[in-house]
């Protein structure tokens, strides 16, 4: 599934080849040129992963890095820093301060790329397009399509997304505010009664294979996906 990417740059350039190359990907892009503009774009919504150049005007991307993760709200949010500082000791302040990769000016767009999507599926995997197989079920995020065995099962959008998270975050428990904070975004303001109406169409189109089991219910504290 495409992602939401920030990416914090000040040169044009760079700004411009980094986008290309994300839409190329499938992914949506946000673009800001300093902090102060993309703590607007994270205060709007969540992105799935943040690209921050070190060198910014006003505050540098180490000290908007560190803020990101001072903050319950973005302190898992995924980072990788973009840095012409390749001494070690920039790199060890950067991992220090809770970067998740550290990629090196200049480079490929190739390794950028992958380096993107190995962090994705560490941190997002329900924002990559990686095929999910668990407890019987094949959840394709590239084709949108879920089989059991040779048969389809039929899911709107919402349920699709949903059963995407759960299978890839299976064996946890996740309470009705982190669902509708990771499926639907967190500042869609819904009901939280809203992921019991979608649980309850999702497990009607797995009961008639008699998978509905796979999304179980944890008393008090959420919804979880288990295969045992």
């Amino acid at each position: 599934m495409p992602a939401s990417i920030l990416v914090v740059e000040d040169e044009p350039a760079i700004q411009s080849l980094i986008e290309v190359n994300l839409q190329r990907a499938g992914h949506g892009v946000i673009l800001a040129a300093d902090a102060e503009s993309a703590r607007r774009e994270v205060q709007k919504a969540l992105p799935d992963l943040v690209l921050l150049d070190w060198m910014l005007p006003g505050m540098s991307g180490i000290d908007f890095a560190r803020q990101l993760r001072a903050d319950p709200r973005t302190r898992r949010l995924p980072i990788i820093m973009l840095t012409a500082r390749a001494e070690e000791r920039d790199k060890i302040e950067g991992l220090d301060v809770g970067a998740d990769d550290y990629v090196t000016k200049p480079f490929s767009p190739r390794e950028l790329m992958a380096r993107i999507k190995a962090v994705l599926r560490r941190n997002a995997p329900q924002a990559t397009d990686d095929a999910v197989e668990l407890g019987g079920l094949r959840l394709d995020p590239a084709t949108h399509r879920v089989t059991a065995g040779a048969a389809d099962v039929a899911l709107g959008p919402t349920e699709f997304r949903l059963l995407h998270y759960l299978m890839t975050h299976p064996e946890r428990v996740h309470g009705r505010p982190q669902l509708l904070d990771q499926v639907w975004g967190d500042h869609v303001f819904v009901e939280e009664r809203t992921v019991d109406v979608h649980i309850r169409r999702l497990r009607a189109a797995l009961e008639p294979l008699g998978l509905e089991g796979l999304i179980q219910t944890v008393r008090g504290s959420g919804y979880r996906f288990s295969a045992q």
